[in-house]
């Protein structure tokens, strides 16, 4: 495997979203990332969505480009044999991300005391360590009440994993930076990391916080309408639903001269007595806008305007399901070369996208497939850890380890 990150190794203790984003994201920029898994499988092994045969395309998806070592965990030979892999020597190893902690052997005290310039980044629930996902951080800090239909009282738990997705991402930060302090210094880290932590940081960047305590309000529900400034959706002629936004002065002109509502705006804006160039008077007065603009969508198929608003540089797209965007959306296409079709064992060969990131001068590779279960556990025991072939064999016979065949 080539890429920016070519040459280096990391360890993967894993299970869930977060941390097998990181590790993914890591192998797609190059770097031989390593996941160890239980013999019987880590904990979403079998998470859904699965296809026909019960395989779980979720955990296909989390692990592309990775290799993969089952072990028997509780045995102590296995456990000796993920701390010798993890402490592997090497000045582009001893590298280790996890959200697995167990004190007395896979911690970074214990670690470190075989190799003192280890990075380990291991990300928790909360700051105090107990467990915690998306669906339990995000009512806890108030994000369900802020979403749903205006008017309504009840919660909206979101499908989209936000903190897991960006919490995955700045583990993958917080090991570069700690590998950079080591290749600078010679110093090792423990990195900590909390999902709950991540989302409250970000409900203080985004100026919620400042809201409650400066202002005194907590942000009530408001549909799809786009918070502090004019986005809204409308329903069209031909029945589909289309997100138009006017955030900054160019979209909102744009969307007016599309629609050919600048005068009906203007003469809301005399009968207001107030400019709505002020994108929070366009939120303040978001339903008188949207009484004005919703009649000329209804008139109207998307067919009818979408060149016309690609044209004049609208900012607007069109609702869709998720098949619909597989099926339509250029960007979820071939087209797209962050995207390739492969075979995966087990699933079957579909559409799989390597890393959105394209850099100048290391060429985007295609994505590669996700290991089978234990399929690189001979060659991790040889390779990396340099067991004798004796050694491997008697470890396969004593079932500390398994092989996986694709």
């Amino acid at each position: 495997m080539s890429g920016i990150l070519k040459g280096m190794r990391v360890v993967e203790g894993s299970a869930f979203v977060a941390v097998p984003l990181a590790g993914m994201t890591l192998a797609q920029m190059g770097a031989d990332v390593i996941r160890f898994d239980r013999i019987e499988g880590g904990l979403d092994a079998g998470r859904w969505p699965v296809a026909a045969s019960g395989q779980s395309m979720f955990w296909a998806g989390m692990n592309k480009g990775k290799r993969s070592i089952a072990i028997d965990m509780k045995h102590p030979r296995g456990r000796e044999i993920i701390s010798e892999l993890i402490c592997a020597p090497g000045e582009d190893a001893g590298l280790f991300i996890t959200n697995l902690r167990v004190r007395g052997w896979m911690d970074h005290e214990t670690l470190s005391a075989r190799r003192p310039d280890l990075c380990m980044v291991t990300l928790s629930g909360d700051r105090h360590g107990r467990p915690a996902v998306d669906y339990t951080v995000n009512p806890s800090l108030g994000f369900p009440m802020a979403t749903g239909p205006e008017g309504s009282t009840d919660p909206v738990a979101h499908a989209l994993p936000a903190w897991d997705c960006i919490a995955g991402n700045m583990v993958v930060s917080a090991l570069l930076a700690a590998e950079r302090k080591r290749l600078r210094h010679g110093h090792g880290s423990a990195v900590d990391l909390a999902l709950k932590d991540v989302a409250a940081a970000m409900l203080g960047h985004l100026g919620v916080i400042g809201e409650v305590e400066v202002n005194g309000i907590s942000r009530p529900k408001s549909g799809n309408a786009l918070y502090g400034a004019y986005g809204q959706d409308f329903l069209c002629a031909d029945g589909k639903r289309v997100m138009v936004i006017g955030l900054t002065d160019r979209q909102w002109r744009g969307l007016q001269k599309v629609t050919g509502t600048t005068e009906a705006i203007a003469a809301l804006e005399a009968q207001l007595g107030t400019s709505l160039a002020d994108e929070g008077a366009r939120w303040e007065h978001r339903h008188a806008i949207t009484e004005i603009l919703r009649p000329w969508f209804a008139a109207r198929k998307v067919a009818d305007f979408a060149q016309a608003f690609e044209d004049a540089g609208v900012t607007w797209s069109q609702f869709r399901n998720f098949k619909e965007a597989v099926a339509e959306d250029d960007d979820m296409s071939l087209n797209n070369p962050m995207f390739s079709e492969l075979d995966q064992p087990g699933i079957g060969r579909y559409r799989v996208p390597g890393t959105p990131m394209a850099f100048s001068h290391d060429p985007r590779e295609a994505p590669a497939r996700a290991p089978v279960l234990g399929e690189h556990t001979e060659a991790i025991l040889g390779d990396v850890i340099g067991l004798p072939d004796n050694e491997i064999a008697s470890l396969f016979d004593a079932g500390v380890v398994k092989q996986g065949k694709a």
